[in-house]
């Protein structure tokens, strides 16, 4: 008999499932909770994280222990890099005995930017996203960031007497990696393929700048792709990557749109 003589909860989740039917994925979505994340500049800035957090379940167990992945962001203030993540899922797996898992932390990510001219700082954030997957023991990380750039229209230019039409750019760079990547690598990277990149807060001569920067470096939704792919290609870090950019076109009533995909 149970300690004061109390009944035993049953714990329902353990309990046996005779429909034969494993379940791929099973878990907790939006769950926000406070992390820190390395910094290239600054050692780590803290910010909220939105996660996902999935298990397998066998066919023969009825349920999941939906608490322990609360548990498991709640153990310690976790400052997130590649190892730490890894660490996570194998933490996750272990606690909920499962054979395979997945999380998804998608935060966001500040950055101070100087404008061009008048140096004037600002923050710009950045749209992040680790995905990690363990499976028997065997991990991966990959890392997405979108980075909004300024594009501008080469054949506008080529057919106009004057002026050329441009827009917003989404540019989507999602890698696996070898060795360590600061986020703000591929951050770097990206806006320098750009026909310019954005920034928070600019005056009146850095204003002249950027649009004279990206009328000097059109960009179609095709050359964005190829020139960060190219420069991902020559990077050794870089396992696998895909590439996509979607350009909010200022003269149309739709987007262009490009991928590339360089798969392990």
């Amino acid at each position: 008999m149970p300690e004061n003589n109390k009944p035993a909860i049953a714990d329902v989740q353990n309990s046996p499932d005779s429909r034969q039917i494993a379940i791929n994925k099973v878990g907790i979505k939006d769950i926000r909770h406070p992390i820190r994340v390395k910094d290239r500049s600054d050692g780590e800035q803290h910010t909220i994280a939105n996660f996902n957090m999935y298990v397998d379940l066998p066919h023969n167990f009825k349920g999941t222990h939906m608490s322990r992945f609360v548990e498991i962001l709640n153990t310690q203030e976790r400052e997130i890099s590649i190892t730490s993540f890894n660490d996570m899922l194998k933490e996750m797996t272990i606690r909920l005995e499962a054979n395979s898992g997945h999380i998804e932390m998608n935060f966001p990510y500040f950055i101070s930017k100087v404008a061009p001219i008048s140096h004037v700082k600002s923050m710009l954030d950045y749209d992040v996203t680790l995905y990690g997957e363990i499976t028997h023991g065997e991990s991966f990380v990959d890392i997405k960031v979108v980075v909004p750039v300024t594009s501008l229209c080469p054949c506008s230019k080529k057919i106009s007497d004057y002026g050329a039409h441009n827009q917003r750019s989404h540019v989507t760079v999602k890698v696996r990696t070898k060795n360590f990547v600061w986020i703000e690598d591929l951050i770097d990277l990206i806006e320098q393929e750009a026909s310019c990149e954005i920034f928070g807060l600019l005056k009146r001569p850095d204003e002249k700048y950027v649009t004279e920067k990206a009328y000097d470096n059109p960009k179609f939704v095709e050359d964005m792709v190829r020139d960060v792919a190219a420069r991902l290609n020559q990077d050794s870090r870089i396992l696998s990557y895909t590439v996509e950019s979607e350009n909010f076109e200022s003269i149309h009533n739709h987007s262009a749109y490009a991928l590339i995909e360089n798969k392990v």
